[in-house]
């Protein structure tokens, strides 16, 4: 053969020389398959000058979208396609707002229910103090004054020795002070007495008493020493009160209570 082929250089070797009218037909062609490679290159060149080129680079920063999820493809796609699904879907997001309304409207009931026990818990009255049993105190309650102390009467055979509290039959009768029960009984014009010893000696009786309760022993205003009666000389129920200093001759007994703080 006049020429040879070679695979690797694509080339043909000649064992003649070539024509120019060939050569001149060829060599337009191969420059023309090398100028968009140049253009390329051109153009890359020109637009990293620029900075176009790291747009993908800055774009790879902004955050993806949150992924959708299966689960959600799936319900959007069931409920657009299915409008009995998007109805009841509908009724559900009522139903659950009706439920958080009434909720809410449960929990400000109790918490306005609360609130009014609370009011009316402060609005009640405070409980009594528990009563100063060290205290002096009237030996009668509910009592009014019926006789005085020197004061002149039919029914005395002498001047009133005593400070006299009418009150109904059988209402308490109560020490006046603390001390000790030294004697009781029957004492003729005096009825049923309690004698109450006080610890400076002062002797104070309980007369024309209905019945006797404590008849000896330590006691306080608040012990009961027997109820109010007509025993002895008495015509209407009432407590006949002296006072005797030191066992001795009675003094007037307002005075004496009003020393304590007393008002009968």
């Amino acid at each position: 053969m006049a020429s040879t082929y070679t695979e690797s250089t694509g080339t043909q070797l000649l064992d003649h020389p070539v024509e120019a009218e060939t050569l001149r037909h060829r060599l337009p062609r191969q420059a023309r398959t090398g100028a968009p490679l140049l253009g390329v290159t051109a153009m890359t060149a020109a637009l990293g000058a620029t900075g176009l080129a790291t747009a993908p680079a800055q774009a790879a920063t902004v955050p993806a979208p949150a992924p959708v999820t299966a689960a959600d493809e799936v319900s959007d796609g069931l409920l657009a396609a299915d409008p009995g699904l998007a109805l009841a879907a509908r009724i559900l997001q009522q139903a659950d707002g009706q439920r958080t309304a009434t909720e809410e409207s449960a929990r400000l009931a109790a918490a306005q229910e609360a609130e009014a026990k609370r009011a009316d818990r402060q609005a009640e009255p405070a409980a009594p103090a528990a009563a100063d049993h060290s205290a002096p105190a009237l030996p009668v309650a509910g009592h009014r004054l019926a006789a005085r102390f020197v004061q002149a009467g039919a029914h005395w055979a002498h001047l009133h020795n005593g400070l006299d509290f009418a009150a109904r039959t059988g209402t308490p009768v109560t020490a006046v002070t603390s001390g000790t029960v030294t004697a009781a009984g029957w004492s003729g014009a005096y009825g049923y007495r309690v004698v109450q010893t006080l610890p400076d000696g002062t002797e104070l009786w309980y007369c024309h008493l209905s019945g006797i309760t404590t008849a000896s022993g330590e006691v306080t205003p608040a012990t009961v020493l027997g109820t109010v009666g007509s025993t002895g000389s008495a015509t209407t129920p009432h407590l006949h009160l002296e006072v005797r200093p030191a066992g001795g001759a009675p003094i007037d007994p307002l005075p004496w209570l009003q020393h304590l703080g007393l008002r009968p």
